[in-house]
């Protein structure tokens, strides 16, 4: 039967307008955030379940009725951050954010992990700092904090989280094990807590299997940062026989708890806003002294990003939180985390390889780095790039690349191929040689990786090389028919220089949430970081990989962010009465920027000298974080003015405040009290105030200043008198333009206070005329 063209445009009308209609309108889960709770101390399940009350009867109001309420609700945070999560069509969410009482209303958002985890995110998108054992020592190892992660859960039964040589569990804590599952977690003496937290997470991706309902690691990454920032003392830890040494936690005497936030990535994201925002409130409850948070999105508005805001009530709790940079490098403007009551933390090498070399038969030998097995015979093997090897429906840029399915069997079978670095996995690039009967791989740095290379458990016998080197690699193949070359045997070697420098990956400022503060705050160790591994699965994640290892390395900022946590519970247990503030201001101000050769760090990417866009205030020195001098240290109010001053009015603060509050009638943003100083727009010249506190013993403090180019600095007073611990002092620095279009990029240069003992180092940044 054929219907008339004038039906069936009327049908197609009917159906559009019933889609359109509210009945088919789409609901996507949202964050409703209202400011802070009241609680007095001790909170009651009565408190608890008339906050929840409250939340559905708010969104009723909305919504029709209590019912369509209580169904929407994901998530009440009802302990510490006043919120909820809901199911909610986009017209209802802007409906609510133009209530009087709401701070915020922002989609439950999707973030990722900040390791490297093999992929080259870039490319899609001793010296008491490894070895700080006055500070262990005068700390007693961390032994009075409590260091949580909001990651992919924890492995109980690695000897990393033993509770051997640890006392009993302390009385503040509130904290439990969800182990009510046959995949659970139990706890001990050192391992205090586990929960998890996924509603959020199948409110966007759907559901998950009984299984993962558990704070159980399947990843690997949860258990690598938690033991990293708190593991215990193993001996005889190795990756597969190499490395062989003692492994220990930042604070290896601390305890630990695991909040589990992330899940198997959907669309590119693992860690939702909704789940993360109810870790960090059960986080603040349970009484945890640090929080290591490797994982991060979009740089954003603060009121629209629940890593901010759950971190802001954190610190406002006296709790530090520890963030990554992201694996975004080289490019700058990259950094996340970017809130000045977060603790941003890049990633360095430090003076460990683990080197092979690839040996050409033209004489030539290049260092790279391996965690696999040697090839099986010593000999030369025919070489062949991935190019050469291209299978027929493939096109060669892919088949350089090493990319699934573009290589012949015929072609490869046998020969070591060499592939170029750059927009799928490492290892996955050695998989995928293997499937077509490769004997090795040699992985070539593409330009923007430079000289970062990474040591991993590759699948068939590999090495990773520089870009530089790989150039050779191709150039010695185009030379010949009969390319030849030997991959040696995996090594661990110490003392290598210089170091650290800084990971190509690693994020770089500007900030591009608020350019006037400095992002990162520091550098710490990031690459071929040996820490406890779950073994739930292979260290490739492979199905045919059947290996297990109860310890590995791993790279990215995931890594360098639980060292500085680890640092940070040292400096709680050191100094109980210190600010987040004050203990983010000990570790950047004592921060170095020169590695082992006594020269300037230099950049992954270019081995060019590095700038604080890539480490902000160098990499972290515990030791000297200990006994600082002088902080810059900051309240509550600190932060709220900073808000004001950013653009958010009193009526969006106050929510949140420990009381009445009103944003000043003058605040400048260049004053706020950070340890470094960025000048955004420079013209001629302007000032800036800064006050410090001792926090050692008495003295005089003077200022030495190190001018950005072109930019003549001054301090007044230039001396600085402390009779008292707790004596605070204000300075003012005023920049000044020494020649008119000076430069039309930024600058850098060092403010230094300085007792003879104690040098106070905050970096300068300048830019000049508009935005950088």
């Amino acid at each position: 039967m054929r219907f008339p063209r004038v039906s069936i445009l009327l049908l197609l009308i009917i159906l559009f307008s019933l889609f359109q209609s509210p009945a088919f309108a789409i609901k996507k889960s949202y964050v409703v955030y209202l400011g802070s709770h009241a609680h007095g101390p001790q909170i009651s399940k009565v408190d608890l379940d008339a906050v929840a009350d409250s939340h559905q009867e708010f969104l009723a109001s909305y919504l029709g009725s209590r019912e369509k309420a209580r169904d929407a609700i994901i998530y009440s945070y009802d302990r510490h951050i006043n919120g909820f999560a809901a199911m909610l069509e986009e017209e209802e969410a802007a409906e609510i954010a133009r209530h009087p009482n709401v701070v915020s209303v922002f989609l439950n958002q999707g973030r990722k992990l900040h390791t490297t985890h093999s992929w080259d995110f870039m490319l899609l998108e001793k010296d008491g700092v490894v070895d700080p054992s006055s500070l262990w020592k005068r700390a007693r190892f961390g032994e009075d904090s409590i260091i949580a992660n909001l990651d992919t859960g924890v492995w109980p039964e690695s000897l990393s989280f033993s509770e051997e040589g640890i006392g009993p569990v302390p009385s503040k804590w509130k904290g439990t094990c969800e182990n009510d599952t046959a995949v659970g977690v139990p706890c001990n003496r050192k391992l205090i807590g586990a929960r998890y937290f996924n509603r959020g997470y199948i409110a966007y991706a759907g559901g998950l299997t009984s299984s993962d309902n558990s704070a159980r690691d399947k990843d690997g990454h949860g258990t690598h940062t938690l033991s990293t920032a708190g593991g215990n003392f193993v001996p005889g830890a190795n990756v597969f026989g190499l490395g062989n040494g003692t492994a220990k936690g930042g604070s290896p005497k601390a305890r630990v708890a695991s909040y589990k936030v992330c899940w198997p990535p959907v669309n590119g994201s693992e860690c939702f806003d909704a789940d993360i925002m109810k870790a960090f409130d059960m986080a603040i409850h349970d009484g945890v002294d640090v929080l290591s948070v490797s994982l991060g999105g979009e740089p954003t508005d603060y009121f629209n990003d629940g890593l901010a805001i759950g971190a802001f009530h954190a610190v406002k709790n006296g709790i530090s939180v520890v963030c990554s940079a992201g694996n975004s490098g080289p490019m700058d403007g990259t950094v996340t985390n970017n809130a000045p009551w977060i603790i941003t933390v890049g990633a360095s090498t430090l003076d460990r390889e683990f080197e092979t070399f690839v040996e050409l038969r033209n004489g030539k030998r290049l260092q790279g780095t391996s965690l696999s097995s040697p090839l099986p015979e010593k000999k030369f093997y025919p070489l062949i790039t991935g190019e050469q090897a291209k299978a027929a429906n493939a096109s060669a840029a892919d088949a350089l690349l090493c990319k699934p399915k573009s290589l012949d069997h015929e072609k490869a079978k046998g020969k070591v191929v060499v592939c170029l670095r750059g927009e799928t996995g490492r290892m996955d690039k050695g998989y995928q040689a293997a499937l077509v009967g490769a004997a090795g791989m040699i992985l070539c740095n593409d330009k923007a990786s430079g000289n970062e290379i990474i040591a991993d458990p590759h699948v068939l016998p590999a090495a990773q090389i520089t870009y530089t080197d790989g150039l050779a690699v191709f150039a010695y193949i185009n030379s010949t028919d009969h390319a030849l070359g030997y991959i040696s045997a995996p090594t661990a070697k110490l003392g290598t220089k210089p170091a650290p420098s800084i990971a190509a990956f690693s994020s770089r400022g500007p900030n591009t949430v608020t350019p006037e503060i400095l992002k990162p705050d520091i550098t710490a160790p990031g690459v071929n970081i040996i820490a406890a591994f779950s073994e739930a699965i292979s260290p490739t994640d492979f199905d045919f990989d059947k290996r297990k290892s109860p310890f590995i390395t791993e790279s990215g900022t995931s890594m360098s962010c639980p060292h500085v946590a680890g640092a940070v519970g040292l400096l709680k247990t050191l100094h109980p009465d210190w600010s987040p503030a004050a203990i983010r201001s000990a570790i950047m101000t004592t921060a170095r920027t020169r590695a082992n050769t006594m020269t300037p760090m230099v950049d992954g990417r270019d081995g060019l000298e590095a700038t604080p866009f890539s480490y902000g205030s160098g990499h972290i020195r515990p030791n000297r974080a200990q006994d600082p001098g002088l902080v810059y240290d900051l309240s509550i109010n600190d932060y709220l003015d900073f808000l004001c001053a950013s653009g958010y009015n009193s009526t969006m603060i106050e929510p949140f405040s420990d009381g009445p509050y009103k944003c000043p009638e003058s605040t400048s943003i260049f004053d706020f009290n950070n340890p470094s100083i960025t000048i955004r727009q420079l013209r001629n010249s302007m000032s800036v105030i800064r006050k410090v506190k001792n926090v050692g013993l008495t003295g005089t403090y003077a200022a030495h200043v190190r001018e950005p180019y072109g930019i003549l600095v001054s301090v007044e007073p230039s001396i600085l008198t402390f009779e008292n611990k707790g004596d605070e002092k204000s300075f003012k620095v005023t920049f000044e333009a020494k020649w008119d279009g000076v430069t039309e990029d930024h600058e850098f240069g060092t403010l230094t206070w300085t007792d003879g003992r104690h040098y106070v180092r905050s970096p300068i940044v300048v830019a000049f005329g508009g935005d950088y």
